[in-house]
């Protein structure tokens, strides 16, 4: 029976998960580091990280997956995911050459913006379905611009799972969906973007061969095999960029499919076969991992800031000397009626928001009177505020022509929330469908589809069954409306205050 083993390389940990190919049952799963990966900032809006940590981090995974099972002989084939958007620089030795810019480093906003001043927004989003914004490409300006001596020994550039991936194969390789992620993609080419590098003054040279998503893309060296305790010549046949592989772990791979996250940012990542954008950037589209040009595949991803982190903040700093858990919050949250007698809650206070067209506005509370708001009012409120955001959010897809009928989701996080579950599905009236998988399950799924072992993608998914559907609650739908009315009206006018 073959196995099949999936990475998922994030900025806080990597996971690594055994299956079984033929039942989809989980042998085996670890998690390294046990605390968070260190993020470097030498300066304000800076994020990096060595990549050399990553696979350090990818060994020892690996070492755990392996005590658990004692070989990893039998492994046929290996797949990544990846935090998206990040730049790794590597010379003709491959060698990094400066820790890698990673996904929420901010330094090259303004480069991208002077970028799609230069070429016209028009043909950025006719041809990127994206502003040049703060991806890959302007990051790697910022290189040149900042760092020439650096800028001038590189080689190849490449995305965090293309340098896990070389580290493997020896081989640097990278895909059109990450090429996509970077703003690298041409949309109504289908090709590598070429004018956005000619505007940056990039040679195509540096860009790394392109293969398709699900493939055979190298082969496990024996000195990467010896590290990870693997077999020499094991495929690598998978990779892809978290959001993309999250909705691939769940099987969203057609249009009108959508994968709602609910962690500490809130992520809906919808599919769509149509080329289209949307006119104020507030969402961005990526080549999705099933795309071809015959079938085309777009993901449209919708990100909120502030998600999980506002439910956190409440846990730690406002109800941390009652010691009560998430699942307590929850339970005192249900206590109050929707609406949270008239308290409003915006939640967002994890910086710019791309919904709100990169503006920043801050976390706030509105309505709140004393002689009514308890503790439970504001542990409601914040869950519907939540809730509404993302459904604020929903209606630019919404404009896009994505309808959303059934929405899928790990049963993790957010969603852990009987209360948050329920409001979700009523205000959006989409049926929610909670799986226990992840990213890394994902991975190694995806390892399979492009190792041959599986004949396509439907048979990728056995043994991936929801462990709980939660229907739209018709009887509640009418008051969630007007909560949602007077949480639209709180914004509308909070955002009419921050122009002036």
């Amino acid at each position: 029976m073959a196995l099949l083993l999936g990475y998922d390389v994030g900025s806080s940990s990597i996971k690594a998960t055994l299956i079984e190919s033929q039942t989809g049952k989980v042998l085996a799963t670890a998690t390294s580091p046990e605390k968070e990966l260190e993020i470097i900032a030498k300066e304000s809006g800076w994020a990096e990280q060595e990549p050399s940590t990553w696979w350090e981090h990818v060994r020892k995974a690996t070492q755990q997956v392996a005590l658990e099972i004692r070989s990893l002989e039998d492994v046929e084939a290996v797949g990544i995911s990846y935090q998206m958007h990040g730049l790794v620089c590597v010379d003709k030795n491959k060698e990094v050459l400066r820790p890698s810019i990673i996904w929420c480093d901010s330094r090259a906003v303004q480069i991208g913006e002077r970028a799609a001043v230069d070429i016209g927004e028009e043909k950025c989003l006719k041809n990127l379905f994206n502003l040049p914004g703060n991806f890959t490409a302007s990051k790697l300006k910022w290189v040149m611009e900042n760092e020439p001596k650096v800028y001038s020994r590189i080689h190849k550039i490449m995305l965090p799972g293309d340098y896990i991936a070389m580290k493997m194969t020896g081989e640097i390789k990278t895909t059109p969906s990450g090429l996509s992620e970077g703003i690298m993609w041409d949309f109504e080419k289908d090709e590598l973007a070429e004018f956005i590098l000619e505007n940056y003054g990039i040679s195509t040279e540096l860009i790394a061969e392109r293969v398709p998503t699900f493939s055979v893309q190298g082969e496990l060296t024996k000195e990467a095999a010896n590290e990870l305790g693997l077999r020499a010549g094991t495929k690598v046949s998978y990779r892809a960029g978290d959001q993309p592989n999250n909705a691939l772990s769940l099987s969203v791979l057609q249009p009108g499919e959508i994968v709602v996250t609910a962690g500490t940012s809130g992520v809906v990542y919808g599919i769509s076969d149509k080329k289209n954008y949307d006119q104020l950037s507030r969402v961005n589209i990526f080549v999705h991992v099933n795309h071809s040009t015959e079938e085309p595949r777009y993901g449209v991803l919708l990100c909120l800031n502030g998600t999980g982190i506002l439910n956190s903040w409440l846990k730690h700093n406002f109800v941390g000397g009652e010691g009560l858990d998430y699942e307590q919050m929850n339970e005192l949250a249900a206590e109050v009626a929707i609406g949270s007698d008239g308290l409003v809650i915006l939640p967002y206070g994890n910086g710019a928001e791309r919904t709100l067209e990169n503006r920043n506005i801050g976390a706030s509370v509105h309505g709140w009177n004393f002689n009514i708001h308890k503790k439970a009012h504001f542990l409601r409120a914040a869950q519907e505020g939540i809730v509404f955001a993302l459904n604020y959010g929903l209606g630019i897809m919404r404009d896009m022509g994505i309808e959303l009928e059934t929405v899928k989701a790990g049963n993790a996080n957010m969603f852990l929330s009987p209360l948050f579950a329920e409001a979700f599905a009523t205000i959006t009236g989409a049926t929610v469908e909670l799986y226990n998988t992840d990213g890394s399950q994902g991975a190694a799924r995806g390892a399979g589809i492009g190792a041959g072992i599986y004949k396509g993608a439907d048979d990728a998914f056995v043994g991936l069954e929801p462990v709980k559907s939660i229907e739209p609650n018709k009887k509640l739908a009418e008051a969630y409306q007007q909560a949602y009315g007077r949480w639209e009206e709180v914004l509308k006018g909070q955002l009419k205050r921050e122009k002036f």
